[in-house]
């Protein structure tokens, strides 16, 4: 990163697209750029909840014209993830498919949990460095992110599935305002939001502050009429709400200070903001300049880390919490590793090596479950964890990994076509075949290749007497030949 001199964060979200480029002078952010589109994905999920082809499109146009801008930056320079809508979307790997291709860069759907770190963090790099305890909140399109923190730290994270776009699509579906379409919003928004009382109680912080979408929309609306710009208090929510009813539909609302794409999804926003002032107790909320995509740059500057990668610490938390054995997963990853080396000699990418070293790490945290099957109760729970700074493709990519770090080849629904993802899972495979006596094994006459005349087929060369001094590792060996032969790939086993 330090000869990063620009860097872009892209923001996929469930109302509008933004993308945000800036340079880095001694270790600071400063934007020279800024996009934003509202491509409202949110309300293109039909009821299968599947992408509707017109959402897809609006995304992929969208994702061109950013493309297009970052022409000439390097992975290392931009991030882009995405976040509720593609979360729920089922035909999401279609939509992104197609994304990253029209933008020229990875897209990661990330969790609510993580995306609720990064508005955190985004939000902290723009307030003063004191300790004060804060609450921060961020009313999106499908999601609304509650955050407990202090300082830069944050605390309690956690995303709940309500929002501007789908509450105004199923209590304002007919763009018309009415008490009761406020008040069974309001009562529904509250039923999803129940928990955070618990978690987020008045008592356990001092200054609450919004970041992006609703609350901005709202914030521009009050200082329009003349209200004390930067804040939203509890007057200026029920002034608003008067406002929409008075005007009883979107066609005939004018509000200074709204603009006419924010019109249709006002009614849920606000909805929204109201139940959680009353059930969190807040007065007053302060506007926070800072959201998600600042926070993804603060992630790529790598400001206020402890660890070199984020990754690395949710990593050994979650081989603690579920009882790994971290010497023998160091153990494996160490094999691993070196026999991903010997494969790729003259093109080694660290980011291959780092992830092998996490699933080695994380090979065995079924076995906390049952020793039976604890391949596949690895693979459960990382498909169902939120881990900070990953991304969820990431995660099913672990998961992958443990699940086929032992047993048959052909239950694992992966692309087998993927060359970087198979010599993973097979260094892995080998790695846990070699220590299965939980030692370090003998593999200083191992060599690891692939054929030059079959680029499909893998060579293991061993010395002439390895299989007679190791014969349980020999038979090992010997199955995973066998297993092997069920993919389009192929393992031999060679004496020297």
């Amino acid at each position: 990163m330090q000869n990063t001199k620009r860097l872009a964060a892209v923001d996929l979200g469930s109302n509008s697209f933004r993308l945000e480029i800036g340079r880095i002078e001694h270790g600071q952010f400063y934007r020279t750029e800024y996009l934003k589109e509202t491509v409202r994905q949110g309300n293109g999920l039909d009821e299968n909840r599947n992408l509707t082809p017109l959402a897809m499109q609006r995304g992929w146009d969208c994702l061109a014209r950013f493309g297009e801008r970052l022409a000439g930056f390097s992975d290392a320079e931009v991030r882009a993830v995405a976040t509720q809508t593609l979360r729920e979307a089922r035909n999401r790997d279609e939509f992104l498919a197609t994304g990253m291709e029209k933008l020229g860069f990875p897209i990661d759907v990330i969790s609510g949990r993580e995306e609720a770190r990064l508005i955190y963090q985004g939000v902290a790099q723009a307030l003063p460095r004191t300790q004060e305890r804060r609450l921060v909140i961020d009313i999106g399109g499908r999601s609304t992110e509650i955050i407990l923190g202090q300082g830069r730290e944050p605390l309690q994270m956690e995303s709940y599935r309500v929002g501007s776009i789908a509450w105004s699509m199923r209590y304002f579906a007919d763009n018309q305002f009415s008490k009761r379409s406020f008040q069974m919003a309001e009562i529904a928004a509250k039923a999803v939001l129940d928990e955070a009382l618990s978690l987020y109680s008045p008592d356990q912080w001092d200054v609450a502050y919004g970041s992006a979408g609703t609350v901005n929309a709202v914030v521009d609306v009050l200082v329009a009429a003349g209200w004390p710009a930067g804040s939203v208090t509890r007057d200026g929510l029920d002034w608003l709400q008067d406002k929409l009813l008075a005007a009883q539909n979107t066609d005939r609302l004018r509000l200074a200070g709204m603009r006419d794409d924010r019109k249709p999804i006002i009614g849920g926003g606000l909805s929204v903001l109201r139940a959680l002032f009353e059930l969190l107790g807040i007065e007053r909320l302060e506007q926070a300049t800072g959201g998600l995509r600042h926070g993804l740059l603060q992630d790529m500057l790598g400001a206020g880390q402890q660890h070199t990668d984020l990754r690395d610490h949710s990593v050994e938390r979650l081989a603690a919490k579920f009882g790994a054995d971290p010497v023998h997963g160091k153990r494996v990853g160490h094999v691993a590793n070196a026999l991903y080396l010997q494969l790729n000699r003259d093109a080694v990418d660290e980011r291959i090596s780092r992830k092998l070293t996490w699933a080695a790490q994380l090979h065995e945290i079924g076995s906390h479950i049952s020793h039976s099957d604890y391949h596949k109760h690895g693979a459960y729970i990382l498909d169902n964890t939120d881990a900070m700074g990953f991304a969820l493709t990431e995660l099913h990519k672990l998961s992958l990994l443990v699940l086929g770090h032992r047993g048959k080849l052909r239950k694992l629904e992966a692309d087998f076509e993927d060359r970087m993802f198979i010599q993973q899972l097979l260094v892995l495979r080998l790695a846990v075949a070699l220590c299965h006596a939980r030692c370090d094994p003998e593999v200083a006459d191992i060599r690891l290749h692939l054929d030059p005349k079959n680029v499909r087929q893998f060579i293991l060369t061993v010395h002439s007497d390895w299989a007679r001094l190791f014969p349980q590792s020999a038979y090992l060996l010997n199955e995973e030949c066998v297993a092997w032969q069920k993919t389009p790939w192929s393992l031999r086993v060679l004496e020297d």
